[in-house]
This record gives structure tokens, C-alpha cells and sequence, in this order.
């Protein structure tokens, strides 16, 4: 079976599914494909910050969720022992000022309901993409696995929003230079302590060694815990009470928990940490988006937000460019994605730089260091202003335009053969 389209999104995660919704508001006609069925996803993902909330409510989506939304109010950093920093979200200065824990199917299905409401949306699930269609040396869509065989679906403009690992970023031969950071994650989950405040973001440091204490929206508490690069397999070397004294080291009150809610290896996850830096998003025909383009750390719960932003700001430009003349179609899309990688990819640098600057901070062990570490962020604990300074990069990076600024057009032109 054939399907011709205007835009093929691979890859139904909140950026591909919030791209398809942005696009057929804007009457456009798409098909995306995902791997998985169902939304099934893991629960790392599930922190959205207030300008993700933002763009969310720009999309029509947030009042579709809020409802199954879980608000934060502060951001708390202990190192020793003692809390160092204490950021109140109420301080800032935005309409949208707190980050919310959301879980991901929840958001991929309001996303996919929208999008459906809209109409103009093909969703094939599950498909894989296995080759890429092309002509005359440009990307002229894909070539899908389905359980019903294989599908070739022809767009203007495909698009890659598959995640760290991207199968399109891999065929298209856009290069990726990946950059192991010195830490990898292992994620779990725990009962709430019945003490701590659901409200509160966590960070828990010993010497070189640090944790992330999360709110989940299921009740339970997301743990990461940071090991050295390649560590598990000392770690697991020490049996699982070694991984209970690792816990018990950052975070003394969560005994009763840690014993309760990890009996196994097999109640954990390891996180491979990496950066993924793509020199360009695009070639003729296709483009990245999200993980895909710029896979950022764990720190600061940057990849969702990032993925959102994304298909906010190339959802119009790809719209204007369909517009286009046959004849002078191809060259808009290609004006269109390099403008739209001009646009985002300094909110990413800046993003990333962040990132780094905190794994250092962390990573710090030699008592000098650490004396140091506790200096800067007291600091930054005794002054506000310095806070939105800060952690402006993280949680309030948005210049784009609103994306319910634009009026939806009705008409959509859509074909379909077998």
C-alpha cells in the first residue's frame, strides 16, 4: 500500500505527536507513524516545565490533562546533609510559573485526541520505519513495517522525531557526534516517605555522589540515582543491599521505602547518559526533531519540554512552506527547516550548557570542591533575582510565538492509494 501525505512524522512521543497536532491545526495533512502500541512508555519522562505547561495550553491541550496534572512548587538541593538551595516557583515572574508532573500515555493520548478531533491525521501504530524513499538525492518519505506488511508513504517533508537512537537521523546520514557523560542512572521507584512534600523537586548530594527525588502522578516517589559511568556492574557485584546503602547514604529517611520497593534488580533501570550534538537537523526532504536532533542529560527534565518547543516552532514554518508552488515548494522546505534550527538551537546550547554545568557541580569530591559547591549555591539560595537568572534556561527558555496564534484552516488535501 501506498500513502501520499504532506508531512510524515516517525515517531508518536510528545514531540511527533504534538508536531502532528500543531500541523493539522494548521490545516495540514499528515501521517506519523509509532513503533509502540498503545502510548506504552516508560515513567522517566514525565516532568514538564512551565514552559512546556505554557505550550501545552498554546496547543489546546492542558485543560484535556490538567486533571491528571501533579503540581511542583519548590525545587530543594541538600549537599551534606544540610539544604542548600530552596527555589520557590511562586517567585517567578511568568503566567505559567510551575512545573507539573504528568505521565506520558496521559499526555500522548490528549495529544492523539486532539489531533484526531481536528481530522487530517493518518496514525499507523505499530509501524517501523526500515528505509527511506527517495528521489533525485532527496528524502521523498518512507518505507514502514507494519503488521499488515510494509507501507511506502510519500510526503513533501519527512519527519524524524524517533528519539535518542533515531533510525531517520541514521538513514538520512545526518551525522551525530555522541558524548558519554561521566555518570549513568539508575531509575526506580519507591513508596512516598509520608514526611516529605509532594510538591517539592529533590536533590540529594554526598561528596561526588547525587540522587533525584521526584514526585510521580501514581503516588510513588521517581528515584535516579547517579552511578559512574559503566558502575552498575560493581554496584550489582555488592548484591541489592549494596544499591540500599547507596540510597541510605543520599537519603536516610527513605530506609523503610528502599527495602519495601526494590527487592530486585529487575525494579530498576539503567540509564545509558549521553549528549547527541547533529551539526544539521535537516537534508533535502526530511528533518529532526527532539531527542533526534539534540539529546540532552536527565538533569533538569529538559528532553519532553525540548520535543514540545520543537514542534512548536516548526510546525508554521512547515505550513507556510507546503504553501508554496510545486516548483518552489522543495526550496521552501529547505528555507524552512535550516530557519527552524536557527531558531531553537540556542535555546539547546544554552539548555545543555546548563546541564553540564550542573553534572560538574555534582561530580565535585575533593573537600575544596565540595566547600565550594555549597558556597555557590547558598549563594544562589540568598538571592532571587540570581535564581530566575539561572534557572531561566531550564524552565523558562521560550521566546516562540504563542502556538495557538494562528488561526486552524479547515481544508485539508489528502490522497490515499492501494
Amino acid at each position: 500500500m501506498t500513502i501520499t501525505t504532506e508531512v510524515c512524522v516517525v515517531g508518536g512521543g510528545p514531540g511527533g505527536r504534538a508536531l502532528a497536532l500543531a500541523l493539522v491545526r494548521l490545516g495540514r495533512q499528515v501521517v506519523l507513524l509509532e513503533q509502540r502500541t498503545g502510548g506504552a512508555r516508560a515513567f522517566r519522562g514525565e516532568s514538564v516545565s512551565p514552559d512546556g505547561v505554557r505550550l501545552l495550553a498554546g496547543l489546546d491541550v492542558l485543560d484535556r490533562v490538567r486533571r491528571h496534572t501533579h503540581q511542583v512548587r519548590r525545587l530543594e538541593i541538600a549537599d551534606g546533609g544540610s539544604r542548600v538551595l530552596d527555589v520557590r516557583f511562586d517567585t517567578f515572574p511568568y503566567a505559567y510559573r510551575h512545573p507539573v508532573e504528568l505521565a506520558q500515555p496521559v499526555l500522548l493520548s490528549a495529544l492523539a485526541d486532539a489531533a484526531e478531533e481536528q481530522g487530517g491525521c493518518t496514525v499507523l501504530e505499530p509501524a517501523s520505519a526500515v528505509g527511506l524513499l527517495r528521489d533525485g538525492g532527496a528524502v521523498r518519505g518512507v518505507r514502514a513495517k507494519t503488521p499488515d506488511g510494509v507501507v511506502e508513504i510519500r510526503a513533501d517533508v519527512t519527519v524524524g522525531a524517533d528519539g535518542r537512537y533515531s533510525a531517520v537521523r541514521r538513514m538520512s546520514g545526518l551525522g551525530a557526534v555522541r558524548t558519554p557523560l561521566e555518570r549513568d542512572v539508575i531509575w526506580l521507584k519507591l513508596p512516598f516517605p509520608a514526611p516529605w512534600d509532594r510538591r517539592t523537586y529533590r536533590v540529594r548530594i554526598s561528596a561526588g555522589r547525587h540522587g533525584l527525588f521526584l514526585p510521580s502522578t501514581d503516588g510513588t516517589l521517581r528515584v535516579g540515582l547517579n552511578i559512574p559511568k559503566g558502575g552498575l556492574r560493581e554496584l550489582r557485584s555488592g548484591g541489592i543491599g549494596q544499591l540500599h546503602a547507596r540510597l541510605a547514604e543520599l537519603a536516610p529517611e527513605l530506609e523503610r521505602e528502599a527495602a519495601e520497593g526494590i527487592s530486585d534488580w529487575s525494579d530498576t533501570h539503567l540509564l545509558d547518559i549521553f549528549t547527541t550534538d547533529v551539526r544539521r537537523w535537516s537534508a533535502p526532504g526530511v528533518v529532526l526533531l527532539g531527542d533526534a536532533a539534540h539529546t540532552l542529560s536527565p538533569i533538569l527534565g529538559q528532553g519532553v519540554n525540548h520535543a514540545l518547543a520543537d514542534a512548536v516552532a516548526l510546525a508554521p514554518l512547515l505550513a507556510d512552506a507546503l504553501d508554496a508552488p510545486r516548483s518552489g515548494r522543495r526550496a521552501a522546505l529547505g528555507g524552512a527547516v535550516l530557519a527552524f534550527q536557527r531558531d531553537r538551537e540556542g535555546a539547546v546550547r544554552r539548555s545543555r550548557g546548563l546541564q553540564l554545568r550542573q553534572e560538574r557541580m555534582f561530580s565535585l569530591s575533593a573537600p575544596p570542591a565540595v566547600a565550594l559547591r555549597r558556597t555557590v549555591y547558598r549563594a544562589l539560595n540568598a538571592s532571587p533575582a540570581l535564581q530566575r537568572r539561572v534557572l531561566a534556561p531550564a524552565y523558562f527558555p521560550g521566546r516562540q510565538a504563542d502556538p495557538g496564534a494562528r488561526p486552524a484552516r479547515t481544508e485539508h488535501r489528502t490522497e490515499q492509494r492501494t
